[in-house]
């Protein structure tokens, strides 16, 4: 007996469909936003139904990023005050091993800075008062430590760094026009401390709390021999102006206003060192 060979395919029938990345598994799944056919290995789970791998990765794209709640990348490691206590703790360890040089160096100093030295103005503020001596590093780095990452997930990590560094900044301008010289991170440490008020009042918090500190910190940078108030209230004042910038920027062109805010603040403090000469005082170290 002989077979007879099957019959052809009747007109109009459709072959089946093999996976976009595998053409030889066969499937009838389709992918969800694209209706490209997939097999198993290419399935990704999704809302409803499965979606392809590229499918997936482009939604990733899309997605809306998390924000800081005053405009930044969501921050949840707070890098940048990490970053900031190994510089200052670095920086005192150059100090034990060479106190005079570094001192010498790259201290606050407002005749120096008349005659060109100008890093002294942001190398002092990661310095502090030489060894033995560590109640100062280790003040200015507990306040660092407790209020830093706060501020940092509050306004995101450019704008924590910015608002540090130009606090540091208006402590030393403050020391240049009304001072001699010091070093220590306080003038950006009290820049955080009028940043934290000011968020805490934006958010709605009782700011009292920070007062208080604010307002023990002021009394005992008078009342302590040997403080320069010049860097703690330059620090304060700037930090405060930096950080009302900052929180409240409109939403809609935030990041705009608060990049304006900080270019302003920077351009008028480049401008007080250039245009007026440094009060003149005779040369006496203090240490903020």
């Amino acid at each position: 007996m002989t077979s007879q060979p099957p019959p052809p395919p009747q007109s109009g029938a459709q072959a089946v469909p093999t996976c976009y990345r595998h053409p030889d598994r066969e499937t009838y799944v389709r992918c969800q936003r694209c209706e490209r056919p997939i097999c198993p290995d290419c399935m990704r789970e999704a809302a409803v139904g499965h979606q392809c791998p590229e499918c997936v990765r482009d939604g990733g794209r899309e997605a809306p990023q998390a924000r800081a709640t005053f405009g930044g990348a969501a921050v949840a490691v707070p890098r940048v005050t990490w970053t900031l206590l190994i510089l200052n703790v670095l920086a005192y360890g150059a100090e034990v091993l060479r106190p005079d040089e570094v001192i010498q160096r790259f201290a606050m100093w407002s005749l120096g800075v008349h005659m060109g030295e100008w890093w002294r103005l942001i190398t002092s503020a990661f310095l502090h008062s030489p060894p033995p001596s560590f109640w100062h590093i280790l003040f200015n780095m507990w306040a660092l430590y407790a209020i830093g990452p706060e501020l940092e997930r509050r306004l995101g990590a450019g704008r924590f760094a910015a608002l540090y560094l130009l606090s540091a900044l208006g402590g030393s301008v403050a020391i240049y026009l009304f001072g001699t010289s010091a070093v220590g991170a306080s003038g950006a440490i009290y820049g955080l401390f009028g940043a934290l008020f000011v968020v805490a009042r934006r958010l709605g918090y009782d700011a009292r709390g920070v007062l208080w500190l604010i307002g023990i910190n002021v009394v005992l940078t008078f009342v302590v021999p040997g403080i320069s108030w010049q860097g703690h209230l330059g620090g304060l004042v700037t930090g405060t102006v930096v950080a009302v910038g900052f929180a409240y920027a409109p939403p809609r062109n935030r990041t705009l206003v608060q990049a304006c805010v900080a270019a302003v603040v920077l351009v008028a403090l480049v401008l007080l060192v250039t245009m007026l000469p440094p009060y003149g005082l005779p040369l006496e170290g203090a240490f903020t």
